[in-house]
């Protein structure tokens, strides 16, 4: 395998030691570590800072909108389905970034910006919750804010954009239709478990693009 082929980094599936070259073909460059790292960094350090974050959104006063799509839609309790399509398509992305040090570069730096912008977008837009919420209850993501639920980081919705995210990073054909219908599904379910605002979950794959076109700009720079 060349390094410097252009499909070096989207070959088709690679047995064990063909991606441990992958990976320290990768690692010879300098750029390739320090995106690498430094988007390790600074994810570690953004998400250090997120249960304040959210304790602090949690505390303040917000509006509640008028939303005629929650109005239609019947409040119902999809707490399992949403956590049992969140991770398993988070199990399939983790098992591609290991694989390859160019899609595990790339979410990295999407999650990042995705992360920064929904900081800044959730301060802009102070919101309470909508009216007959359910609590989504994630054992997993319940525990990272160590705190109550969370029910004001809403504009714009983190499960959405999360799934396009990895849509967007994401190769095979079949995987991306996967994540496709994943971004759609989890969309509709929030909706109907009105957790977030239908404005949320419509601007939430719009600021994933946003990211992952900042990150793949440094990425692919790193792995030219």
């Amino acid at each position: 395998m060349d390094p410097n082929n252009k499909n070096f980094y989207f070959s088709p599936p690679m047995r064990e030691s063909e991606q441990s070259f992958l990976w320290k073909s990768s690692f010879e460059k300098s750029p390739v570590r320090y995106a690498f790292f430094g988007g390790v960094v600074l994810v570690i350090c953004i998400l250090s800072v997120l249960p304040a974050f959210f304790d602090l959104i949690e505390h303040r006063h917000g509006i509640v909108l008028n939303d005629l799509v929650l109005q239609w839609l019947p409040a119902i309790n999809l707490s399992v389905p949403v956590f049992v399509v969140i991770w398993s398509m988070a199990l399939l992305l983790a098992i591609r970034c290991l694989q390859n040090p160019y899609t595990f570069s790339l979410f990295l730096w999407s999650f990042l910006f995705l992360t920064l912008s929904r900081i800044i977008t959730i301060s802009l837009v102070p919101l309470d919750a909508p009216l007959n919420l359910i609590l989504l209850k994630d054992p997993l993501s319940n525990s990272f804010y160590r705190g109550p639920f969370i029910t004001k980081d809403l504009f714009y919705s983190g499960h959405t954009s999360t799934q396009f995210l990895m849509f967007l990073c994401l190769q095979r054909r079949w995987e991306k239709a996967i994540a496709l219908c994943s971004t759609v599904a989890i969309g509709i379910m929030v909706l109907v478990q009105h957790v977030h605002y239908t404005i949320d979950v419509v601007v939430a794959p719009f600021g994933a693009y946003l990211a992952f076109y900042l990150a793949k700009k440094i990425v692919n720079k790193a792995f030219r």
